[in-house]
């Protein structure tokens, strides 16, 4: 089958790579359409030592079990069930889990690939495919209405106007919130003021520790200073890049405002299809460019354009 490997020092294209196997409790799922994640882009930068097939941002057709013929999407994170995180309920933090195209686990920039069947969430039958490929990420941003207590008074800051920060935006509007997103790029922000929020361009933002809330969501290095900038004291700040890079931080001000931090991560995705299915997000504008799986590697090069907002791969 054709896939897309990344093997320590580059990202290449394979037209026979090894078919994918289903273990027991595992099932194969033939990919329909992919998307390309910022964190794709730092793995070939050397996050997380990675090697293997890329992608976990998927829509497919499960081949085989109880959602056989069924369009699925998948929960990255395939787990042991029996670690004391899995017995905390806490199975995204197992210590034994592999993670779909990012850790241990080959991934969706594939013709086929395997998961947990306990991982599928089966898709309404009026959700679309280019909606569908949405719904990790889409769940990466509910998590942090989980996380945190959110509230239409506050004043909350979405730091980044890419792949996620518009997700966010999206996910907050839904839930009756009116976030500010502060981006670099006018066509990005463009989008943002199409759903009626506000926006600010990041040259134009100066600190004022004014932010209930500062979602970062930049994709940079240096994004957790810019949000020290914005977050007042005892304010909260939501970290969702991860970059191989780092950045030298002066953390003083987290003590002194006492400010709280919170990773986010994962998102539920059985509540990611359900908001497919229920609300308009208007992600379609969010589509820069489609690519044949055979032209993957040229898919990431898209992506890594700064005005790109999501590639999709199509095998």
């Amino acid at each position: 089958m054709i896939a897309c490997v990344f093997d320590g020092r580059q990202v290449r294209v394979e037209r026979n790579h090894p078919e994918p196997e289903s273990p027991p409790g595992e099932v194969r799922i033939a990919v329909r359409l992919a998307g390309v994640c910022g964190t794709d882009l730092e793995i070939a930068r050397g996050y997380m030592g990675f090697c293997g097939v890329l992608g976990h941002e998927f829509v497919g057709t499960a081949l085989e079990g109880k959602f056989a013929g069924r369009r699925v999407v998948g929960g990255i994170n395939c787990v042991c069930g029996t670690c004391d995180m899995c017995r905390r309920r806490l199975p995204t933090h197992c210590r034994r889990r592999t993670v779909l195209g990012i850790d241990g686990r080959d991934g969706a920039f594939a013709e086929r690939l395997v998961l947990p069947e306990a991982n599928l969430v089966p898709l309404p039958a009026g959700v679309e495919d280019r909606a569908a490929v949405f719904a990790e990420p889409l769940a990466a941003a509910i998590q942090i209405t989980r996380q945190v207590d959110l509230a239409p008074e506050q004043h909350i800051e979405i730091l980044g106007d890419g792949r996620l920060g518009q997700l966010v935006a999206r996910v907050f509007q839904a839930q009756g919130l009116s976030p500010r997103v502060i981006g670099k790029w006018p066509a990005k922000l463009n989008r943002i003021r199409r759903l009626g929020l506000e926006t600010a361009r990041a040259e134009d933002t100066h600190p004022d520790k004014t932010a209930d809330v500062v979602v970062e969501a930049t994709g940079t290095a240096d994004g957790l200073a810019t949000a020290l900038w914005l977050v007042r004291p005892r304010g909260t700040i939501v970290l969702k890049s991860t970059v191989a890079d780092t950045a030298g931080l002066n953390l003083a001000p987290l003590v002194i405002d006492e400010v709280t931090v919170v990773g986010s991560r994962c998102g539920p995705m059985d509540a990611a299809a359900a908001m497919l299915a229920g609300t308009d997000l208007a992600l379609e504008p969010l589509i820069t460019a489609e690519y044949p799986l055979a032209e993957a590697d040229e898919a990431l090069g898209a992506a890594a354009d700064p005005e790109a907002i999501k590639v999709l791969l199509r095998p």
